[in-house]
């Protein structure tokens, strides 16, 4: 069996499939043979599950749990089981999300509804499913910026992530008897949807870049070949890890 055909009869449930990290996931596991559903809160994007492998796609808003179960409950009836949960989505407020001296604790409240809150939605209806298939695996994207302090404080951001990794810990020791295994992706800058700023501005994106060890920023296909490789079988033996996908940026001193 070639990579390609990897994830060929399985399936997997990806939030934030409507564009950067989340898109890419959803598209290369279609490609690799998965039946994909995708959840966004955006519309269906062009192209999504072109190719041999259709996608399922629902538009709904992760904070709304009853609309998550729905979802899930809908790709188990058609496909027979869920092998994969994907966690992807995720947002950052620019200008609004400050330190948590100061931030509006609404905008908190809503930080951590959609990035952290949404995760224990998806997880604790995909695990029953998972459990019946006799395991699965689960990927949760967070950020280098949860493992580390930052001069310019995003701490919704941030903590939010940092609670979906000490989730993701405990998942992997509670199920790992059943045969589920929750692993981390770490991005580092990518260049995604959420960093439009420096598609509008070059000349930031090129500084950022010259701060990375490898060169460059990276793209959300970098951070779908770490997650598909942790959702794979090549995998197995992995779990309650954190894969830092950064082009070297956490290895400076």
């Amino acid at each position: 069996m070639t990579r390609f055909e990897r994830f060929s009869g399985r399936s997997a449930f990806v939030t934030g499939a409507g564009g950067g990290m989340g898109l890419s996931i959803a598209r290369d596991l279609a490609d690799a043979g998965c039946a994909v559903t995708g959840f966004d809160l955006k519309a269906r994007p062009d192209g999504l599950g072109e190719g041999d492998t259709p996608v399922a796609y629902v538009r709904g808003d992760l904070t709304d749990e009853a609309a998550v179960g729905r979802a899930i409950d809908d790709l188990f009836s058609r496909h027979g089981r869920l092998d994969y949960l994907v966690n992807a989505a995720g947002i950052l407020l620019f200008g609004k999300d400050r330190s948590a001296a100061e931030i509006d604790l609404a905008l908190w409240d809503r930080v951590m509804a959609v990035n952290l809150k949404s995760v224990v939605h998806t997880c604790r209806h995909a695990i029953p499913r998972m459990r019946q298939g006799g395991g699965g695996a689960m990927v949760h994207i967070a950020t280098i910026q949860c493992l580390r302090g930052d001069p310019a404080p995003q701490d919704a951001y941030q903590a939010s992530k940092a609670g979906v990794t000490a989730l993701s810990k405990s998942l992997a020791v509670q199920l790992a008897g059943d045969g589920i295994r929750s692993n981390v992706v770490h991005p580092g800058p990518t260049l995604s949807p959420m960093q439009r700023r420096w598609q509008e501005d070059p000349r930031a994106a090129a500084r950022v870049a010259e701060q990375i060890p490898l060169g460059r920023l990276g793209t959300p296909a970098d951070i779908s070949r770490a997650a598909l490789f942790l959702l794979s079988d090549e995998a197995s033996f992995i779990t309650g890890a954190e894969l830092i996908v950064d082009g070297g940026l956490m290895a400076l001193p």
